[in-house]
């Protein structure tokens, strides 16, 4: 019988993809219930959002330190196999903040848990699944994983919101907690695999670099910087979006609603950056996100009020999370799929560094000055310096993964 090819919508990477696009779906209720969170945690315990925003940075540079080993075994052992057991280990910890007590350490301990466990389950994971179906449309299939990032922010906020309205925030955390190792652990074990042939000694989807020779390039530390820069404004937007704009006079419902609505322009620029990817050179497709992004960060520092808040985070989703898109995309054209797990946990580790600065500086300028705007600023500035430096990448190459190799090295 004659292969289904790619394009296809018989084709069943697709359903690898779109069971992967639920699994970050369901994963990334970590990132946007936090924000949701923020509140009722200081109102209960007292503390300082700093102090709450370091248990998100903790969960980052704790995932940040096992990317890279988790990226190994994701290559020698498959997605499979190293995402079943991490997805259990992520939902039971975040079940685990209904018993939360009044002492900080108790806190960051948790997440600490969640951060060693949740990069296996993230699209570092899902990215290498997917990449040995697809080719030709694998910035599209890319994409539709790391939508379901985009879908989260839609859904996670007002659905955490009204959880706390209706039971609190403790059982809140244990119905989510619940939902993301049952319904996570059973999507991965039925439907995320990797292509039949892939682990076969000769295939075509071992070909690439090695780590040291990607290492060796400028163009690897080039992508890094971009990852860092994008995900510093992302994640501090995350996490601090709500109670920025409820100090601004919004309710938290529509603070809520805001978080979701970056959410949904992310998942548009995701869907979309994909398409482009598939047939514009990926690093000028950076540059204009990266220049999206700095403009709703720039305009977030100075929003007075509910409506230009909504503007900057629509701005903001758009270019960080196609963003997200290119890190994997690029990875995996300039250095084939033999390291790409590791390689992509070193961009993670990148991702989580900036994922635990950006929330702390925010938290730690709030609570020194009473404002976000200065930092904010320093955000839009970098992110329109790295854009600059992403146009000097040569076109990643859309040749097929057997004669793919490493340029401008």
């Amino acid at each position: 019988m004659q292969e289904v090819d790619e394009g296809s919508p018989r084709y069943p990477g697709w359903r690898v993809a779109v069971a992967s696009g639920l699994g970050v779906f369901l994963v990334s209720i970590l990132s946007y219930a936090f924000s949701v969170l923020l509140k009722p945690l200081e109102a209960e315990f007292g503390w300082s959002r700093q102090a709450i925003s370091s248990a998100y940075a903790v969960m980052a540079v704790t995932s940040a330190l096992a990317a890279p080993l988790v990226g190994r075994w994701l290559d020698r052992f498959g997605p499979r196999q190293v995402m079943v057991p991490c997805l259990a280990v992520v939902g039971g910890a975040f079940a685990s903040l209904a018993l939360l007590t009044a002492r900080l350490w108790h806190l960051y301990l948790v997440f600490a848990v969640i951060g060693a466990a949740v990069v296996g389950a993230t699209a570092l994971g899902y990215s290498r699944a997917v990449s040995t179906w697809f080719d030709r449309r694998r910035g599209l299939a890319l994409a539709l994983v790391l939508a379901g990032g985009a879908m989260g922010s839609i859904v996670h906020p007002p659905t955490t919101q009204a959880l706390i309205d209706i039971a609190g925030w403790r059982s809140a955390c244990l119905a989510l907690g619940a939902v993301m190792a049952v319904v996570g652990v059973s999507n991965v074990a039925l439907f995320v695999r990797e292509r039949p042939a892939a682990r076969a000694a000769a295939s075509p989807a071992l070909a690439g670099s090695s780590v040291g020779e990607a290492l060796s390039s400028r163009i690897f530390w080039t992508l890094i910087l971009m990852v860092f820069g994008s995900t510093l404004a992302m994640n501090g937007a995350i996490v601090h979006l709500a109670p920025l704009l409820s100090d601004r006079g919004a309710s938290p419902g529509r603070a809520a609603i805001a978080v979701s609505a970056m959410g949904g322009a992310s998942l548009c620029g995701r869907l979309l950056t994909g398409w482009l990817l598939d047939r514009f050179s990926g690093p000028r497709v950076s540059c204009a996100l990266l220049a999206v992004a700095a403009l709703g960060t720039l305009l977030l520092s100075g929003a007075p009020g509910f409506a230009l808040g909504v503007l900057a985070a629509v701005l903001i989703g758009a270019g960080s999370g196609g963003e997200l898109d290119v890190a994997p995309y690029l990875l995996s054209r300039y250095f084939g799929l033999r390291s790409l797990s590791v390689l992509y946990g070193l961009a993670w580790t990148a991702m989580g560094l900036a994922g635990a600065a950006g929330p702390i500086l925010l938290g730690r300028a709030f609570d020194t000055t009473g404002s976000y705007e200065a930092l904010l600023v320093r955000f839009a500035l970098a992110m329109l310096a790295i854009a600059a430096l992403m146009l000097t990448l040569p076109a990643a190459r859309q040749t097929p993964l057997a004669v793919a190799s490493p340029q401008g090295a």
